[in-house]
């Protein structure tokens, strides 16, 4: 009898530089627009779901997909593929330089990009592009089994991703980065439903990532947070682990654009007109930065349309020092370009999501903890939905482990709360932070944008209402 036919192909095959380099070379040698750029998207990916106790799913994934922009004068669109053999390319091509001459003209479009030069990221880690199966059940087993011998319920998710990025056109521009993603979360209840807990993290390096410590932590706040008691809603002091951090600094990525400021749609609109850059506007320990270079942060090094991605401090001792400038709106206003302009099937934040960090300070979130009056302990938010850009103001629900603190000890698991609040006042009524780490911020467990953030102490923080969800 033969063996079992492996579900997993060894190796990570995503694109070398010189692979990427040869296929957007084979692309442009298609194209007859004015402008093209071809963007490469080689991905391995993996996951492994778990669910009561036990391993649910697991699946790998490999792909390259090929989107080319094709622009005439003024006029473009994009059309993508991930059929790498010449009639498929010379086809998306063709449907790409099809759609442009049909597409409306964009006042705003900008030129091609001739080359530049770019850091190497620092995001790549073998250990977790070559994330196998078995490695990913492994970690499973030393939050399912603790759970299983605990009486309580486990589940989660793992995913992993190693991911080739190239930007090539026909001005000469070429761009390559190698980058990786990990994240693992879970959530363990008790079997009757009345207690929760989740425990989660994200790194571009998988060995960061400590399986067991995070099954631990989600089966205490389960037990801790059984028999939950109502308490009014109101404004309260509260401790905001690092992910419940993350969930609301992290909006204020879309929140720092300086053309909605400079159009008066905004936070960042200076009263009578202009943006608040050289204003200060939170606690003066509030730092925030975006920096692909950062090992903790570890993103691709350029936007989608090819700009360069550098170090840029938007908040320093909480004055605004930099917004958000594509390269059309700082053309029109004087500034720098420090984000992307999009198109060509990349997005995000940045055009490359360079991350967002949050300078922390020295205190742990015991010691947090410990300094606290009367008040919240929050493990972290979810289904929070915008309600004023103008104020930045969120509204959302606290989830798995919500509990009250009194002089300085949890004393007690409460119910769950919907919150209104702005992470713009949320940072003005900093009281203490811990030091930063990376964090799953994501609500739906994915990878998603790196970001690094302090564990908070912060004033007068919003609860609306109470939530029957656990």
């Amino acid at each position: 009898m033969s063996a079992p036919r492996s579900l997993y192909v060894e190796g990570a095959p995503i694109l070398s530089r010189d692979e990427a380099q040869a296929l957007a070379k084979r692309v442009l040698s298609f194209a007859t627009a004015d402008a093209t750029r071809v963007t490469i998207r080689s991905a391995a990916r993996a996951n492994s779901r778990f669910a009561v106790n036990q391993i649910s799913t697991a699946g790998d994934n490999f792909d390259t997909v090929v989107t080319v922009l094709s622009t005439y004068g003024k006029r473009s669109a994009t059309a993508t593929t991930n059929k790498l053999d010449d009639a498929a390319l010379r086809q998306v091509v063709a449907n790409s330089e099809k759609l442009a001459r049909l597409s409306p003209e964009d006042p705003e479009a900008m030129p091609e990009l001739g080359p530049q030069e770019y850091a190497e990221s620092a995001g790549w880690s073998d250990a977790t592009a070559l994330l196998d199966p078995v490695a990913r059940a492994g970690a499973i087993r030393t939050i399912t089994e603790p759970a299983r011998g605990a009486g309580l319920v486990s589940t989660g998710y793992i995913e992993s991703r190693g991911t080739a990025l190239a930007i090539a056109n026909n001005k000469g521009l070429f761009a390559y980065s190698r980058t990786t993603e990990a994240v693992l979360t879970t959530t363990v209840r008790t079997p009757d439903g009345q207690g929760s807990g989740w425990g989660g993290a994200a790194h571009w390096d998988w060995s960061k990532i400590d399986a067991r410590a995070l099954g631990a932590t989600a089966i205490q706040k389960a037990r801790a947070s059984q028999n939950a008691v109502a308490i009014e809603p109101g404004r309260y002091t509260v401790i905001l682990e690092p992910t419940a951090v993350g969930n609301l600094v992290q909006l204020l990525l879309g929140a720092m654009n300086a053309r909605n400021a400079d159009e008066g749609r905004s936070f960042f609109t200076k009263q009578g007109g202009g943006n608040k850059i050289g204003m200060k506007v939170m606690d003066e320990r509030v730092t925030l930065v975006s920096d692909p270079l950062d090992p903790d942060i570890g993103t691709n090094t350029f936007a989608a349309d090819g700009l360069p991605l550098k170090r840029t401090v938007w908040i320093e001792n909480g004055v605004v020092k930099n917004l958000a400038y594509d390269r059309y709106w700082a053309q029109k206003q004087g500034k720098e370009a420090n984000t992307g302009g999009g198109g060509g099937g990349f997005g995000g934040f940045g055009g490359g999501g360079a991350g967002l960090k949050m300078m922390g300070g020295d205190q742990s979130l015991e010691e947090l903890i410990a300094g606290t009056e009367r008040g919240i302990l929050v493990t972290r938010f979810w289904y929070i939905r915008p309600v004023d850009p103008r104020t930045v103001l969120y509204t959302g629900l606290t989830r798995d482990g919500t509990f009250l603190v009194e002089k300085g000890k949890i004393t007690k698991a409460v119910k769950n709360f919907r919150f209104n609040e702005s992470p713009v006042f949320m940072l003005n009524n900093l009281e203490a932070m811990s030091r930063a780490i990376r964090v799953s911020a994501s609500e739906s467990g994915n990878t998603g944008q790196a970001i690094v953030v302090p564990a908070i102490r912060t004033r007068e923080f919003a609860f609306t209402s109470l939530s029957d969800a656990v």
